[in-house]
């Protein structure tokens, strides 16, 4: 009876135990999902004036939320500062004031949960920036692609091959002296010996070896067999690979490193690729967009020069001149055919997918090269294993209130379930 007593108390501190950290994984899933939205919000609404670890327009924002722990008041500044100011409120008066009375826009437009979601992802990422510098062996890298089948599996299965070729070897050698052993004890005449040798002691058929090795059925079927797979193998993989350029990377006219601008100087990719936010594009940055910066940055730069050189710009006056104007000729590295509709903003926007997730660790590299296969099987497994978020989301709100009115036998036209988008035929 204590055996069944001490046996309960361990299950049930066990059972506990368990709950305790599928509850923590919970906490932790939903708050990366708050996250994610905050992320999307920011990215669209606050990029322009912030950054979570620099000064732009506005301050730092991942320090001032760090201190200032009061997220109602924040929730009330960030929707309408001015009416704060307004109203006197101490706080907002010391920030005006700090600031220079610099007007902050306001976001009535937002809800007090869509505020909380942003809070929450500039607290997240200034705590990843602080924990990265803090330790930088465990600064995690981007998300991977998804891969095949890892070199050491492969190179285990050749293994297994070689192992099992070798035991196949040493068990006809062993079958062939047990066969010697009988013929002799029953005194025949062993074909082998029989071979007709010159005085030297070489055979004289010099073919005698490959016709011993035909006359092995097991081990010439063996051959067959690893070959028919290997050849089989090479032309799957060969055909199933045409026109995937994974690993391409064009050289290109401009020498422009990502690990600079989105690594090291932490540019947000919407800042230059402005359109995967809202169109089906990601679109090519304008060089005006280069000339924000580097209008004083770098202007000593070959590199520089030739954006001055494209636009017609003159360094010394500072001036445009149009007719020396000519346009850079990049070179496309992910290219779709033209039977597959992608949409950059369907995925950025709604589904809060990031850069890294189809381009790989963008943020490390000097030249940007295609880092996913980007065929069908890997867009479907990608679309298999993304779970959609629905709650809050305008497009499957008015899908749910389509099929409640569908439900009481209302009219539903084509236009209340998107189908005067433009995108819907002009693609």
């Amino acid at each position: 009876m204590r055996s069944f007593s001490f046996i309960f108390k361990q299950f049930s501190r066990s059972v506990l135990l368990i709950v305790g950290f599928a509850f923590l994984g919970l906490s932790a899933a939903y708050a990366q999902t708050d996250a994610a939205k905050g992320e999307t919000i920011f990215k669209s609404k606050c990029t322009a004036c912030h950054k979570i670890d620099q000064i732009m327009t506005g301050p730092a924002l991942g320090p001032q939320l760090t201190e200032e722990t009061d997220d109602k008041y924040l929730i009330k500044w960030i929707q309408n500062n001015q009416a704060l100011i307004a109203a006197k409120n101490p706080k907002a008066l010391a920030i005006f004031n700090k600031f220079e009375q610099k007007a902050m826009t306001t976001f009535t437009d937002l809800s007090d949960a869509d505020v909380s979601n942003v809070i929450t992802y500039i607290r997240a990422d200034w705590k990843t920036i602080q924990d990265a510098k803090n330790n930088p062996a465990n600064n995690a890298g981007a998300v991977k692609a998804e891969e095949g089948p890892s070199g050491l599996v492969i190179w285990g299965l050749v293994g297994v091959i070689v192992i099992a070729f070798i035991v196949i070897l040493v068990l006809n050698k062993v079958v062939g002296t047990l066969e010697r052993l009988l013929l002799k004890n029953k005194d025949l005449v062993i074909e082998e010996e029989a071979i007709a040798v010159d005085e030297h002691g070489v055979a004289v058929d010099k073919n005698v070896l490959l016709k011993k090795i035909l006359k092995n059925k097991k081990l010439v079927f063996f051959i067959l067999l690893c070959g028919t797979i290997a050849m089989g193998s090479w032309g799957w993989v060969s055909l199933w690979n045409t026109n995937v350029h994974t690993g391409y990377q064009p050289v290109q006219p401009i020498k422009y490193s990502h690990e600079l601008h989105a690594g090291t100087m932490k540019i947000d990719c919407q800042y230059c690729h402005s359109g995967a936010y809202k169109s089906k594009n990601a679109s090519i940055p304008s060089l005006n967009v280069c000339m924000n910066c580097h209008k004083v940055v770098k202007t000593e730069s070959p590199e520089i020069h030739k954006i001055y050189d494209a636009l017609g710009y003159d360094p010394k006056t500072q001036k445009y001149d149009s007719t020396a104007a000519k346009p850079i000729q990049w070179v496309r590295i992910h290219n779709l055919p033209d039977l597959a509709y992608f949409n950059h903003s369907q995925h950025v926007k709604v589904g809060g997918i990031k850069c890294q997730t189809c381009h790989g660790p963008i943020q490390t590299m000097k030249e940007v090269y295609q880092y996913s296969p980007l065929t069908m099987k890997w867009c479907i497994q990608c679309h298999k294993r993304t779970e959609v978020n629905g709650k809050g989301n305008a497009y499957y709100d008015s899908i749910l209130a389509a099929h409640d009115k569908i439900k009481k036998g209302e009219k539903v036209t084509a236009a209340v379930l998107g189908g005067i988008e433009c995108g819907k035929c002009h693609y």
